[in-house]
């Protein structure tokens, strides 16, 4: 959006609304909750419904376009719409991860070498067209397609990254979430004491919150003899997706979480 249609939407509507949430201790605590279902919640639908990673796909796919559909058409930020289409992505991220190493055979190095390539090229693009990567600046379709492409492609990159870890480099479901968790605090202190760019430092966590949460559900619904806790995928599902629902609708009432774009 270009200045002057900018100060016209500002002159026409009052305010300019961004599209996503402010950045608050719930925003992290809901990611990593909604991360954590799209691990676990894509296992469930693949094993108990028998439809396959290919039928998978096809169905979340769908919801998921749908939920992008709400979220485009709606004028400002919506935390049941938001958060709705965040658990769809963080769904479809994982079955892409999972199509690409268990359907074509791909190495989880490579991979990950592609999300990464992939997020970094949104990135670039991105900042060449709008001139910043600021999540405070989403009020534009263009802008919102960019925001929700890097989105998609932090979850496919942090689940391929979270099962490198866990399973190819054999460290585990515990110690991986136990790595990532420290790798958050990592940048969390950097921005605090290095004066590193608040943008940066918060898509570095970011990316860094999807293997955690991946590794989180790993460890709660995997059986015993594979590392895990046991608790199953149907279990872990319900109470990530319950306390999903519960933030929502708080946020909802509240307002907590909602900012309002500068022109």
């Amino acid at each position: 959006m270009t200045g002057q249609s900018a100060a016209t939407l500002r002159e026409t509507t009052g305010t300019l609304w961004s599209k996503v949430p402010e950045i608050t201790l719930y925003f992290w605590i809901i990611k990593v909750l909604a991360t954590t279902v799209g691990e676990t919640a894509a296992d469930y639908l693949n094993t108990n419904f028998h439809l396959g990673l290919t039928g998978t796909s096809l169905i979340m796919g769908v919801l998921l376009i749908i939920a992008l559909i709400f979220q485009f058409r709606s004028k400002r930020y919506v935390p049941g719409i938001y958060w709705t289409t965040i658990v769809f992505i963080s769904v479809v991220g994982t079955l892409i991860t999972d199509n690409l190493t268990d359907n074509l055979g791909l190495s989880l190095w490579v991979s990950t070498d592609l999300f990464a390539s992939a997020l970094a090229i949104t990135f670039f693009v991105w900042y060449r067209r709008e001139g910043t990567l600021s999540i405070h600046s989403i009020f534009t379709p263009r802008r919102e397609a960019y925001y929700w492409c890097a989105i998609l492609f932090t979850f496919a990159l942090g689940t391929a990254t979270g099962d490198l870890m866990a399973e190819k480099l054999s460290l585990g479901y515990l110690l991986s979430a136990v790595i990532f968790a420290a790798m958050i605090a990592a940048v969390a202190l950097s921005q605090r004491l290095l004066r590193l760019s608040p943008i940066l430092t918060f898509w570095l966590a970011y990316i860094l919150t999807r293997p955690l949460g991946a590794s989180i559900g790993d460890l709660l619904s995997q059986d015993k003899d594979l590392g895990g806790l046991g608790l199953g995928t149907t279990i872990t599902s319900l109470i990530f997706l319950a306390a999903i629902l519960v933030f929502t609708v708080y946020l909802t009432l509240s307002r907590k979480d909602q900012i309002v774009s500068p022109a």
